[in-house]
């Protein structure tokens, strides 16, 4: 009997044991979420044209980060971050090798079309339009799919897997280890943000101040009252603000007011408004949507 009590209260412990080691561990769903919240995902057109819904702007903090063009057929360059390290497929460092190679140029032998890949470097910036947490298999990580903004009128598009050692880690922690590879880019209206408390609070501190008593002046003499003024006409209606090609990020705002939001990717600027979208180009208005 005592032998039995030994045995269940054992068992009882281990259980325990399993419930308090899973809950510390994080989950597909948790860490998913997770990086969801840190990392808004940009929603591309179907072609991959371009950007519907803008998201946060990432910041490479790794060097070589391979990338190809969007209207490539394959992608051969897949990279991965382990223990500190990035690299890529075999198929990327034959790729990069014969482009070195007089006569091969940039297509890798036994396929029909070129395939230009991009080495991106640690302060580039880009898009992010997927996550998706790997918890079957040997390797468990996240995979993350990149998107560019245009680099000489060519968008580039990218994977990454981040390899967790052992199994799914905590939330927490799975965001730590990808932190190491991309960081979000500090947001334009926080920075503004903070200018404007910083003027508010100067505003209060000067109100706060005692002001000194005006000093008391003689009385004016008595002024004959003018004769009435003739009214003079209401000024025309002020024509709507209107936005040209060519047009600098000053001459946009005087006609539009700040916008709601910034990007910028690269050598191009995106001001997001409600109903319009302004890109400029080397501080020029390129497109306007």
């Amino acid at each position: 009997m005592r032998m039995r009590w030994m045995y269940n209260a054992i068992l009882s412990l281990l259980v325990c044991m399993s419930f308090a080691v899973l809950a510390e561990e994080g989950t597909k769903a948790s860490i998913e979420k997770k990086l969801a919240a840190e990392y808004a995902l940009t929603k591309t057109t179907d072609d991959k044209s371009d950007i519907v819904t803008a998201g946060s702007v990432l910041v490479l903090q790794k060097d070589k980060v391979y990338m190809v063009p969007v209207d490539s057929t394959g992608n051969p360059c897949q990279n991965t971050y382990k223990e500190g390290k990035l690299n890529q497929s075999g198929s990327c460092k034959v790729n990069e090798t014969f482009r070195k190679i007089p006569g091969f140029g940039r297509a890798i032998p036994g396929q029909d079309k070129t395939i230009a890949t991009r080495a991106f470097v640690t302060g580039e910036k880009f898009w992010l339009t997927k996550i998706d947490v790997h918890d079957n298999g040997k390797d468990k990580g996240v995979m993350f799919d990149f998107y560019t903004d245009a680099i000489k009128d060519v968008r580039y598009r990218g994977t990454l897997f981040v390899q967790f050692k052992g199994g799914l880690p905590t939330p927490e922690d799975a965001l730590k280890v990808v932190q190491e590879v991309i960081t979000v880019a500090p947001s334009e209206e926080a920075k503004d943000d903070k200018g404007g408390k910083d003027g508010q609070q100067q505003q209060q501190q000067q109100a706060a101040a005692p002001e000194a008593p005006p000093a008391q002046e003689a009385a004016p003499p008595p002024v004959e009252a003018p004769p009435p003024a003739i009214e003079a006409p209401p000024p025309p209606p002020a024509e709507p603000a209107t936005v040209a090609l060519g047009q600098t990020p000053d001459e946009v705002v005087a006609a539009l007011g700040q916008p709601t939001k910034k990007a910028k990717v690269g050598t191009k600027e995106i001001y997001f408004y409600k109903d319009l979208k302004v890109t400029f180009v080397n501080g020029k208005v390129k497109d306007i949507q």
